[in-house]
This record gives C-alpha cells, structure tokens and sequence, in this order.
C-alpha cells in the first residue's frame, strides 16, 4: 500500500486527519495563550519564539482546511480545537503562575491584625489612612506573587470576611518584600548539594 492510497483511504480522511487538526489548533491556541502573558510581561525572547512556533502550526491546520472546504465535520473538529485549546491554554498560565499582582484591600475594621498577619507570611504591606462614603477605613497595599494568591485572598477572608479587595496584574516591580519561591534553579541547586553530601558519604565508607 502507497502513500497516496492511505491519504485517499476512508481512515485517514475521517479520523487521521480530523484528529490531526484538532491537536494542531489546541497546540497553537494554547501556546498563543501563553504567548499572550509573556508579551504583556515584556519578554522579547520567549514571546517571538513562541509566536513562530503558534503561527506555523495554525497555517499547517488551516492549510488543511482549505483542501477540504467541502467537508462541515472539519470545520467543528476545528472549533473543537480552539474551544479546548483555551482552556488548557488558561490551565498552563495558572499552573506557570508567573509574575507579580498588586492588592489593594480597603477595611472598616481595624486593619493591624490582618496587617501583622499578612507581614507574618512575608508580603511586605502598607496601611494608608482614609475616609470611605460610610466613614473612616483603612486602605492596605501589597505587591504579590502570583503563586501566592489563593494564600493572600485566604489571609484575608479569615482575618476580615468582609473587607474590599482588588487584585490587578502588575509589569514591574522594584524591589519589596515576597516569600521565598521554589524556583527550578533553588531546587537544582539543593538537589545537588544532596548529591554531594551523598557522595562524600559514600567516599568516607570506603
């Protein structure tokens, strides 16, 4: 059996081919979701790279879809493609969770305790006096990283269930105080020290 026969044959047409676009346009529509977060950080490098390889993949799946214009289930699995592409798109940025937010949380109560706690978990935090429409409140700042707000907005719905909040995205920040993060570089280097000290040990045996 030749190559042209299996392009021709009712397997390809049908399932081969219909599943290849489909993961065609879930890959190039996730790493365009990503794309998206590395352009709106600056990132001059990672951005371009990931463009290319996003642009390539969607002319190779569109080019199909223009050999079988005549074909309607190529254009849903298509649809499909970008549908799903989205949400595993969104699902990396989340799970990356790259970059810095800004909180802003405004406060009737008394803003100390859930200052001291916010400082207790090392997000440097500054208290600004104000007057609301309903009298005076407290507004607090911090700067955090993204990893870390579902531990910010739990800090802050324990402390002061009621208390205003707006978390925004933020491009650059100067320095500031963050908890540690277990970066890959921070993890390699402990996992070698561990190979090391291992190794020593083994050495010392002998």
């Amino acid at each position: 059996m030749d190559i042209s026969s299996i392009l021709e044959s009712g397997l390809f047409r049908w399932v081969i081919l219909p599943l290849l676009i489909f993961f065609a346009r879930v890959l190039d529509v996730s790493l365009g979701t990503v794309r998206i977060m590395f352009v709106s950080r600056g990132d001059r490098l990672v951005a371009p790279l990931l463009g290319f390889f996003e642009v390539f993949i969607w002319v190779t799946a569109i080019g199909q879809i223009m050999k079988h214009m005549d074909n309607v289930f190529y254009y849903m699995v298509y649809a499909g493609g970008f549908a799903a592409g989205n949400y595993i798109g969104i699902t990396i940025e989340d799970k990356l969770a790259m970059g810095k937010l800004a909180v802003q949380i405004i406060t009737k109560q008394d803003a100390s305790r859930l200052t001291a706690l916010l400082r207790k978990h090392n997000f440097g935090t500054t208290v600004v006096p104000a007057k609301g429409k309903n009298g005076a409140v407290d507004i607090l700042f911090t700067v955090i990283n993204r990893s870390d707000i579902q531990k910010t907005v739990e800090l802050i719905e324990t402390c002061n269930p009621g208390a205003f909040y707006t978390i925004e995205d933020t491009r650059n920040v100067n320095a500031g105080v963050f908890p540690k993060q277990k970066t890959w570089k921070r993890m390699l280097r402990t996992r070698r020290r561990h190979l090391q000290r291992k190794w020593r040990r083994m050495r010392k045996g002998k």
